[in-house]
């Protein structure tokens, strides 16, 4: 006689309403931000007096006259004016304030980086550094930013000068520290971040990047003291910080946390974390995915499998969790409802190994990063001939947060390149605009190989994943024909009345708050994560 499972789906509703609250973009700050008190120079730069020619690069400077402020200068540069040593050494200080005021941010950048190779020998060297922190808030990371300023040693910080962004600097030197992971790097990073001001806008974020270096030390507890720090601010919300900074930062310190307590098998309070998160933030399906395991951990299946579901919804067609549907096997295997852990797996196959296979296809149509690039801004302009699945699970890749930084360092460097072609026309003729047209497009080239080798590197990984994926399926399924045979010999001696089958069926509590009703097929938005599946064991005892 067949054993016919009973399981059905149930949604349990919220009664609350949620307001969406999503975060404005960030706006890029507009060139000249970085005057006012950034304007300084080092006392007695020279002793030697400017040329006439210096004298008159800088009053245009001052009078804020760019152009012809950078044409002085870069006669100073070439030596035109008999300016000694020093004195060019100020007008390369002037000419990176010069191009960064003209919003040309990446040629600016090139100045600086010529005074921080030249170390305390130049007199610029500490001034500088106020300008870097200026530029960080205009450049992405992928700029080498973060680089320049991890030249610097944490005692040029105690400069009085630099007393007004001294708490930005403390947060950008650990983030370089974080980001180069080396040995007694890590600890460095973290010596950084705590001694940026509870009062500064900065600290929210060092104290993140707290975390996260602690967790990439494996050290649980501090990492969580300093994610519940977060959660504090987000409490008293503070004036000095930024409202979607507050908002942001807890809803990354609520994952941190749910993951290490995860880590550390504490699964109830691992969820609590995870179910912190709500339906308005960026990470809310990656949350259900990660609290689905945990749920599992727990044997708290119903709402593992309520959880996968809510990942199927239409409103998530672009985003994909394929090991998803291998938990969903391995409940099933758990329960002993073979079927439908075989049919799991094959939902996997059939969906993602021709994927899988699109991918492999798609890094192999060009072997030269550069060409690579372009065709992947085709990919994200759905021009690329694609198919919808495997359009809407590249681009689920190219949304990749490290990726999109990457992205923005080449359109920052052909925004700076169209800015300069629309410019005035007889400064395009000019030495200096030669010059940076010249540093422009070459650094155009070698970011956009750049963004196309990390692009290529994402799908190639992303293909990887789901071949890896696909083999630990096999396995799965090897275990559920084991089961099916044990299954088989447990049923023939039931026959002769010596064993008996275990049907316990995991209960599901409904509270004051919601209720409960049969899923009829439709997906509505506030049912989403609150999906419960009725599930009855079939396994012998």
């Amino acid at each position: 006689m067949r054993l016919i499972t009973k399981m059905s789906l149930f949604a349990i509703a919220a009664l609350s309403f949620q307001t969406a609250n999503a975060a404005p973009d960030a706006k890029k700050a507009p060139a000249g931000k970085a005057g006012g008190d950034m304007e300084f120079e080092p006392d007695s730069a020279t002793s030697t007096p400017p040329s006439k020619t210096l004298e008159r690069a800088i009053k245009l400077y001052d009078k804020k006259d760019f152009f012809s402020a950078s044409i002085e200068l870069k006669k100073v540069l070439d030596g035109e004016s008999g300016d000694d040593a020093k004195n060019k050494q100020r007008a390369e200080f002037f000419m990176g304030k010069t191009l960064y005021q003209m919003g040309f941010y990446a040629g600016s950048l090139a100045y600086f980086d010529k005074i921080v190779q030249g170390g305390d020998a130049h007199t610029y060297h500490g001034a500088a550094l106020k300008w870097l922190a200026a530029l960080s808030r205009v450049l992405p990371e992928t700029s080498g930013i973060l680089e320049k300023i991890g030249t610097y040693d944490q005692k040029a910080l105690d400069d009085p000068s630099l007393a007004s962004v001294k708490d930005e600097l403390l947060f950008l030197l650990g983030r370089h520290y974080y980001r180069h992971g080396g040995d007694g790097d890590f600890d460095k990073a973290i010596s950084l971040f705590n001694q940026v001001d509870r009062n500064s806008e900065f600290y929210i974020k060092a104290k993140f990047f707290e975390g996260v270096t602690y967790v990439r030390k494996f050290e649980g507890k501090p990492a969580v003291d300093a994610f519940k720090e977060i959660l504090v601010i987000g409490q008293e919300h503070p004036k000095a910080y930024k409202a979607d900074d507050v908002a942001n930062y807890n809803e990354l310190a609520q994952l941190q946390m749910a993951r290490v307590f995860y880590s550390t098998q504490q699964f109830d309070t691992s969820i609590k974390y995870f179910e912190k998160l709500d339906q308005n933030s960026l990470d809310w399906t990656e949350s259900l995915f990660e609290a689905s395991w945990a749920y599992y951990m727990k044997t708290l299946n119903s709402k593992a499998l309520g959880n996968i579901h809510t990942l199927n919804a239409p409103y998530f067609e672009n985003q994909f969790f394929p090991e998803s549907l291998l938990l969903k096997s391995v409940i099933y295997f758990k329960y002993c409802l073979y079927d439908q852990a075989e049919e799991a797996i094959q939902d996997y196959n059939d969906k993602y190994l021709p994927l899988a296979k699109n991918l492999s296809d798609l890094v192999a149509k060009y072997d030269d990063n550069a060409e690579f690039y372009d065709y992947v801004k085709k990919v994200k302009a759905s021009k690329a001939g694609l198919d919808v699945q495997t359009q809407r699970l590249v681009m689920s890749v190219l949304n990749d947060k490290t990726l999109l930084k990457t992205f923005a360092w080449v359109d920052e460097l052909n925004h700076e390149l169209d800015m300069l072609q629309k410019s005035d026309k007889a400064w395009q003729t000019t030495q200096v605009a030669a010059e940076v047209l010249q540093e422009l497009t070459v650094q155009q080239s070698v970011a956009a190989a750049d963004a196309g080798k990390v692009a290529r590197d994402r799908v190639e990984r992303l293909a990887r994943e789901l071949r890896t994926l696909s083999n630990d399926g096999l396995k799965i399924k090897f275990e559920i024909l084991n089961g099916k045979a044990e299954k088989l010999s447990a049923e023939s001696i039931s026959k002769a009345g010596r064993v008996s089958a275990d049907h316990k069926e995991e209960p599901i509590v409904v509270d004051d708050e919601h209720f409960q009703w049969k899923f009829n097929g439709e997906y509505w938005k506030d049912e989403l994560g609150y999906y419960r599946f009725k599930i009855r064991s079939r396994c012998p005892k």
